[in-house]
């Protein structure tokens, strides 16, 4: 009876941390089918105003544009070299490559102004101010720690008879790396990859140091709406990343449930 007690207020307890976080976001979804010109809770009319603005305002569309364009080059970059770096530690396996590591994490710790001070200080220099590559570069920057720290932690389970027993098949160590290591730490690659993106998707202090017109994410194109006119479309593209993401973390747990026994 006590523990059956207990399971009931843990899971009060989490239900109201859940709905204490997902409230706030999820009071936009209303004020998004408002058919009023500002931002208000829509009253007996419902309106599709704002979401079909949004499919033809060429503004929040090349948003859209930019940040894809932005956040998927600043993943693959940022893939790419943070598994390069984990597996280079993982092999190297002393005190330098584990300092090095840690300094992998530094982007995580510094404060994200400071990040976009020293980015458009170096930017400048480099001509990378107001451009898709310097974005990317930025971005992918931001977003290696994530990678190194999901593929070190699926490379310290990782089982070193397995390359021992294809090294004495005459494996070459390329060979080793594309068709031992790597299919196997791929869930730690898919994860940074993830956190990687969504860094980049969500970012917005260094895209308001390092950008100006050239190229606006969506992010920053949210923020202009709500400092110069506070639209209800800001409501409906928050609606429809809510949605998008719901869907996806959905399918995602769908995916990893168990199978059920017959």
């Amino acid at each position: 009876m006590e523990d059956d007690r207990l399971f009931r207020v843990s899971a009060l307890g989490a239900w109201t941390v859940a709905l204490f976080l997902l409230l706030p976001g999820l009071g936009v979804i209303p004020v998004s089918f408002t058919p009023e010109r500002y931002l208000s809770l829509p009253g007996r009319t419902w309106s599709l105003r704002h979401y079909q603005a949004l499919g033809t305002d060429g503004l929040w569309l090349g948003s859209l544009g930019d940040s894809l364009i932005v956040a998927i080059g600043a993943t693959a970059l940022a893939v790419s070299l943070g598994t390069g770096a984990a597996v280079g530690c993982w092999r190297l396996s002393t005190r330098v490559s584990e300092l090095f590591r840690y300094l992998m994490l530094f982007p995580l710790i510094v404060p994200p102004v400071v990040h976009a001070l020293g980015f458009y200080r170096a930017w400048v220099d480099f001509g990378l101010i107001d451009t898709h590559a310097g974005l990317i570069a930025a971005h992918a920057m931001k977003g290696i720690p994530y990678v190194t720290i999901t593929v070190s932690a699926a490379l310290a389970d990782f089982d070193l008879s397995l390359e021992r027993a294809a090294r004495s098949l005459g494996a070459t160590p390329g060979v080793i790396l594309r068709e031992v290591i790597l299919p196997i730490i791929r869930p730690g690659i898919l994860a940074g990859g993830a956190l990687a993106f969504i860094t980049s998707w969500d970012e917005l202090v260094v895209n308001l140091f390092i950008t100006s017109r050239g190229v606006v994410t969506l992010p920053r194109r949210i923020w202009e709406g709500v400092q110069d006119n506070i639209s209800p479309s800001v409501a409906a593209v928050a609606t429809i990343l809510i949605l998008v993401t719901a869907v996806v973390s959905i399918v995602a747990t769908v995916r990893r449930m168990p199978p059920r026994r017959g």
